[in-house]
């Protein structure tokens, strides 16, 4: 993991999702703390059901105490070989501020998406009912019409606003673990999901970042 202020990705490093999330870590913490901390304050049931993708978030920082448990516990994750190969960026502080501005202003710009990952060709059948409804129950939260496609935008624009997320974590594995390595980093996330929502931090998985790689590789 590196924590940011500044920090480089290397060339042949995958981006293949993101999650953004409240967090604040000024400091690193020795692996002897780790030991000491309880593994779960809720159950497994309790986490997988009440955690959400959160679309709005204060700007409240977590405790760098719980920044570490959540990491301790996620890094228990089963991969290929016990590789291990998820690497994360978090950025803190004016680091994300930058990190937000820039990001904005590259998909505000219109610039094609370049996912190293392809995005689905199509939703078909359940799937495509299933992502309808999300984004209809997304909308008439947020009190958009169905037609009103100005407003549809705007909103997805604010995924590179993070939402309002003062920190952002970035996921990345080497390229030369191919598809592996991206499952590998696919249950990372995943238990990191459940993980952070065990110690009460709310978070969302933005793949919707991912559609620009190679400027974030260059930004980092």
């Amino acid at each position: 993991m590196i924590l940011v202020e500044e920090c480089k990705l290397f060339p042949h490093t995958l981006i293949f999702i993101i999650p953004s999330f409240l967090i604040s870590l000024l400091r690193s913490f020795p692996p002897s703390l780790i030991p000491s901390f309880p593994e779960f304050r809720h159950g497994l049931r309790y986490c997988v059901r009440e955690r959400y993708s959160a679309r709005m978030f204060k700007p409240d920082p977590v405790p760098g105490e719980t920044l570490a448990r959540i990491l301790e516990l996620a890094q228990h994750t089963p991969s290929w070989c016990n590789c291990q190969p998820w690497q994360l960026v978090i950025t803190c502080g004016e680091a994300t501020e930058r990190f937000r501005g820039a990001i904005y202003e590259h998909a505000r710009s219109g610039a094609k998406p370049q996912p190293d990952f392809p995005f689905p060709s199509a939703y078909l059948g359940a799937y495509r009912e299933r992502r309808k409804v999300c984004g209809v129950q997304l909308y008439q939260a947020l009190g958009i019409g169905k037609d009103d496609r100005a407003a549809a935008a705007e909103q997805s624009l604010e995924n590179f606003r993070l939402f309002g997320a003062p920190h952002v974590a970035i996921v990345t594995t080497d390229e030369a673990l191919g598809v592996y390595g991206a499952i590998d980093c696919g249950l990372y996330v995943a238990n990191f999901l459940l993980a952070a929502r065990n110690f009460g931090v709310d978070t969302i998985a933005q793949a919707a970042l991912a559609s620009y790689p190679d400027f974030i590789r260059s930004f980092f």
